[in-house]
C-alpha cells in the first residue's frame, strides 16, 4: 500500500492539473456511480488526508478515492497514450489541457465535502497535514502512548493513531529507534516516534523518491526495508525479514538483529 509521502504527491500534482478548471469529461466507472457524469463542473482542489484522496468541486461535492495496493491516478496530455489497459481505469477526470485517469481505485464514493468527516473523521492526525504543529504532534503521541503493550509496529501502522505511515516507514521507524517492530510501545519513546514518522514522511513528500538514509544512492535508500540478506548500513549485520500480524494486518517487515533488540515474532 503507497506511503502517505506518495498521497500526499499524488493529490498535489492532481491539484496541480485539476484545480480551478472545468471538466470537459467526469466519468467514474464504479457500480454505484456509474450513472454519474461530472462533466461541466469545477474543480475546487484536490488535497489527502492520510492515504485518502478528495477532489473537491465547487457545487460542493467531493469524489474520494483510496489507492489501497495497486491503485494509482496518471496524468496526461489530450491524445496522449495511456500506459494501463482500459479495463483497469476506474475514473476519468478531464480538462481542456490535462487528462487525469484512475486506475483500480477503490472505495469510490462522491460525497457532500461538509460530509467528509464521515470517511476520514477517524483518522489520527495527518502527517502531512499542511498546520502539523505541536498540538498534533502531541494528539499522535497520545494515541500512540494509550497501549503501551501493543507492538510498536503495528501501532505505526495503525491509522487511527496518526495517518500516513505505511510499511517502509514502520520498518525504518522501528530501526531508528533502535527497536525491534515486535516490541511493546512502552520500549520506545512515543514522542520521538511520532517525530521520526513525521520527519521521514515530509524529507520525501514532494519527490516520488523515498530516501530515509538521506542518500539517494540505489542499495543505500533505506536502512532496513527490503534490504533482507543484505549488511546493516550501521553495524554490517544482516538484514532480517519477518512476517508481522495476522489476518489484514499482516505484512512483512524488515530489522537489523543487532541494532534492534527486543522480540523477533
Amino acid at each position: 500500500m503507497p506511503e502517505g509521502d506518495t498521497v500526499f504527491l499524488t493529490a498535489h500534482r492532481l491539484h496541480d492539473a485539476l484545480a480551478g478548471n472545468t471538466l470537459t469529461r467526469g466519468e467514474i466507472r464504479h457500480p454505484s456511480l456509474s450513472t454519474v457524469d461530472l462533466a461541466g463542473r469545477v474543480v475546487a482542489g484536490v488535497g489527502s488526508v492520510g492515504k485518502h484522496i478528495l477532489t473537491r468541486l465547487e457545487d460542493g461535492l467531493s469524489l474520494h478515492s483510496h489507492l489501497r495496493m495497486d491503485g494509482s491516478w496518471h496524468l496526461y496530455r489530450p491524445g496522449e497514450s495511456w500506459r494501463r489497459p482500459s479495463h483497469q481505469i476506474r475514473a476519468i477526470l478531464s480538462t481542456s489541457d490535462r487528462v487525469a485517469v484512475g486506475f483500480l481505485l477503490h472505495d469510490l464514493e462522491l460525497l457532500p465535502t461538509a460530509e467528509e468527516s464521515r470517511l476520514v473523521g477517524h483518522l489520527g492526525p495527518d502527517l502531512l497535514h499542511p498546520d502539523w504543529d505541536a498540538d498534533m504532534a502531541a494528539e499522535a503521541t497520545r494515541r500512540l502512548a494509550a497501549d503501551p503493550s501493543r507492538q510498536i509496529g503495528l501501532a505505526l501502522l495503525d491509522q487511527r493513531v496518526m495517518a500516513g505511515v505505511g510499511n517502509l516507514y514502520k520498518a525504518e521507524v522501528c530501526f531508528l529507534l533502535g527497536v525491534s517492530p515486535w516490541s511493546p510501545v512502552s520500549a520506545a519513546d512515543p514522542a520521538r516516534a511520532v517525530a521520526l514518522s513525521h520527519k521521514l514522511l515530509l524529507r520525501n513528500a514532494w519527490r516520488p523518491e523515498q530516501s530515509t538514509t538521506g542518500e539517494l544512492a540505489r542499495g543505500r535508500q533505506h536502512f532496513v526495508y527490503e534490504r533482507q540478506g543484505k549488511r546493516c548500513l550501521r553495524c554490517g549485520h544482516t538484514i532480517v525479514r519477518a512476517v508481522q500480524g495476522s489476518g489484514l494486518q499482516q505484512r512483512p517487515t524488515w530489522y537489523c538483529p543487532h541494532c534492534q533488540p527486543g522480540p523477533t515474532s
